[in-house]
């Protein structure tokens, strides 16, 4: 039967970027939007091939390894081409750099990609990957932490600048190498290279930012122990005592046991036991204030660094948000209109915000049309669940339930009882009524403005002395009013603690 030709979709309207990253435990392809200051993943393959594994012991990369390797840079080189990547980068690290083979191995690799490797020093890697965690926590301070299979990077960052950095030999494969696969003889190797080195003692009160996949499982862990309701890993934070407490039992288990744990990828079972003794001693050395896991490295630090100077400076949860506003929201145009109408309540003798909480008000009012499309039931829990599980960097955990329980109320009710008690209780009490407030004035525009730019501009919100909030219109859209604006603006002004007024003036 001949097949009936299928007319070809509209080509996408992004420009995809790809990194292969060849490290020492797996070899990973990443293809992200495009070259963005928020880039999302759109397609992510990790293939765990163990180059460094025996390295340690025998200063060459295994065979088995070399070929699992190449077989997945041939496969990637495929996808590539299928995805249609506009610009690839490929990256090798502690493995390739140190092995005796490893310039051979790398023409190999070159061969099966198709495409140039660039060995990165240990100094580069390290540099990559706080530029990743600055890129998604710009406002990070303290030291990131980047643990792979041969190598551990550690560099300090502050004020949004990297500082000094080292790497030292304490990759988990590496570990379990030099002290024969025994944990009492690789805390002793830990503890003795810690011992000297200073950037640990710039970690004291501040806060430790960890960076690859063996920690990310530890906080998995420590989710799933504490009923932890956001599956979020960038940006969880965990207190120096619970961090410690997850590294220390995981590093007293059996790789046999670990693979027992749901919450705890099967591929990790033999490294993590080794990777959570680094983070214990660490602490333990250090005196870290707590860890944040961030999900951005070194991959993300390296089209960060691609990025112009301008682009970097941009505010990656904002970008995030228009970028969802522009794919999802009736007009985005109206959005940028509502971060400005929805700022007169917080001017002159009215309610207060800090520059952090206008961020935050712009970031919701940005997402606040993007459940339209759902059936109407369904809109709030849409919205909440799209908000607090999207990818976006930029933003703490809190600030993100805040987001997500804003654009909630704007659907279901600024006054509803129907929000979930477990994100609930992941945000401060007084932020809540804040949220309340802001959807009450997202809900507001929506009736007077059908989500169509233009009609904000012409109606104002005002106070008047300490008691009265009023809505002024112009009396050719005076039709515009009526029970439903009548109702919002009530319900808007009650949040406000003012006693709403409509005036029309010519």
């Amino acid at each position: 039967m001949k097949r009936k030709k299928v007319r070809s979709a509209e080509p996408p309207k992004y420009q995809p970027v790809g990194i292969v990253d060849i490290g020492s435990n797996s070899v990973r392809l990443v293809v992200y939007d495009g070259p963005n200051r928020a880039p999302a993943p759109i397609f992510n393959e990790k293939i765990a091939c163990g180059l460094g594994r025996g390295l340690a012991l025998t200063g060459r990369l295994a065979d088995d390894a070399i070929e699992r390797t190449l077989k997945a840079l041939r496969r990637f080189k495929l996808l590539c081409e299928q995805i249609g990547v506009h610009k690839l980068y490929a990256v090798a690290t502690a493995a390739s750099r140190e092995a005796e083979n490893g310039p051979e191995f790398i023409e190999q690799a070159r061969e099966a990609l198709g495409h140039r490797i660039d060995i990165l020093s240990g100094k580069k890697e390290a540099e990559l990957a706080a530029l990743g965690v600055l890129s998604g926590i710009p406002d990070a301070d303290g030291v990131v932490g980047d643990l792979g299979g041969g190598s551990l990077e550690l560099v300090e960052i502050r004020g949004g600048a990297i500082r000094s950095g080292v790497t030292v030999p304490l990759g988990a494969l590496r570990l379990m190498d030099v002290s024969g696969n025994s944990i009492d003889k690789a805390r002793k190797f830990i503890d003795e290279t810690f011992a000297g080195l200073d950037i640990l003692d710039k970690l004291k009160g501040r806060s430790f930012y960890s960076v690859g996949g063996t920690w990310r499982n530890l906080a998995r862990l420590h989710m799933a122990q504490t009923h932890y309701p956001l599956h979020v890993l960038h940006n969880y934070r965990m207190s120096r005592t619970a961090a410690r407490s997850i590294a220390a039992l995981v590093s007293g288990l059996s790789a046999e046991t670990v693979r027992d744990i749901p919450a705890i990828q099967k591929s990790r079972a033999d490294t993590l036991p080794y990777g959570a003794l680094v983070l214990d001693r660490l602490l333990k050395r250090s005196k870290a204030q707590d860890v944040i896991i961030s999900a951005f490295g070194l991959r993300e630090g390296l089209i960060f660094s691609k990025l112009e100077k301008d682009k970097r400076k941009r505010d990656p949860l904002i970008v995030a948000c228009i970028d969802f506003a522009r794919r999802y929201a009736r007009s985005v145009e109206h959005e940028f209109e509502l971060c400005d109408w929805t700022g007169q309540l917080f001017r002159g003798n009215g309610l207060k915000e800090t520059p952090a909480q206008e961020r935050l008000r712009h970031a919701a009012c940005f997402l606040a049309d993007i459940g339209w499309r759902t059936h109407p039931n369904y809109r709030g829990e849409r919205s909440l669940s799209l908000i607090s599980q999207a990818s976006f960097a930029g933003v703490d955990h809190p600030g993100r339930i805040f987001l997500a329980l804003t654009v909630f109320f704007r659907y279901e009710g600024p006054l509803s009882d129907v929000a979930p008690k477990n994100f609930m209780r992941l945000i401060d009490d007084d932020v809540i009524p804040r949220a309340r407030l802001i959807a009450a004035a997202q809900r507001l525009a929506y009736v007077m403005s059908g989500a169509m730019p233009g009609m904000l501009p012409q109606i104002s919100l005002s106070y008047e002395g300490n008691k009265s909030l009023i809505l002024s219109i112009p009396g050719r859209l005076e039709p515009l009013l009526g029970e439903r604006v009548e109702r919002a603006f009530n319900e808007l002004a009650l949040l406000a603690g003012r006693v709403p007024l409509t005036r029309v003036h010519d």
